[in-house]
C-alpha cells in the first residue's frame, strides 16, 4: 500500500474556498430562500454561537478537502479536478440529499439550496486541488 502524498496548502486554500462559497451563497445570493425553505427566522439564528459553528463549519470543510485531495491523488489536473469535485458534489452529496430530504418530507427548494452549494463548493475545491 502506497502512502498518501498529500499537499496541504492546496488542502487548507480548498478548505477556505469552500467556506467563502458558503458564506456567499448563504448570504448574497440564497440565504433568504435558505431560511425560507427552513423556516428560520432572523432572530432565531442570531442567538447561534456563530463562533462555533464557523468554526466547526471550517473543520468539516477541511475535513472535506483532504477527502477529496486524497480521492484525486497527486496527479490530478484542473480539469480532472473540477469534474471530480462537480461529480462529487452533484452525483454523490446532491444525490443523497435528495434521498433524505424525499423521506423527511423537505422541499425541492431546500434541497437545491443546499446541493447546490454542496456542487458549487467541491467543484471550487476540486479546481483548487487540481490546479496544485
Amino acid at each position: 500500500m502506497e502512502a498518501v502524498s498529500i499537499n496541504w496548502l492546496s488542502v487548507l486554500v480548498a478548505a477556505i474556498s469552500a467556506f467563502m462559497v458558503g458564506g456567499i451563497w448563504y448570504g448574497p445570493l440564497f440565504g433568504k430562500a435558505w431560511m425560507s425553505a427552513f423556516n428560520f427566522t432572523e432572530e432565531e439564528l442570531a442567538k447561534r454561537n456563530m463562533g462555533m459553528v464557523f468554526g466547526e463549519a471550517f473543520l468539516l470543510s477541511l475535513i472535506a478537502a483532504i477527502n477529496l485531495e486524497m480521492f484525486l491523488g497527486p496527479e490530478a489536473s484542473i480539469g480532472f479536478g473540477t469534474a471530480a469535485g462537480f461529480a462529487a458534489g452533484l452525483g454523490w452529496v446532491g444525490t443523497f440529499l435528495g434521498i433524505l430530504y424525499l423521506f423527511e418530507h423537505r422541499s425541492l427548494k431546500a434541497w437545491a439550496v443546499n446541493a447546490g452549494y454542496c456542487t458549487v463548493a467541491l467543484t471550487v475545491m476540486g479546481v483548487v486541488l487540481g490546479a496544485w
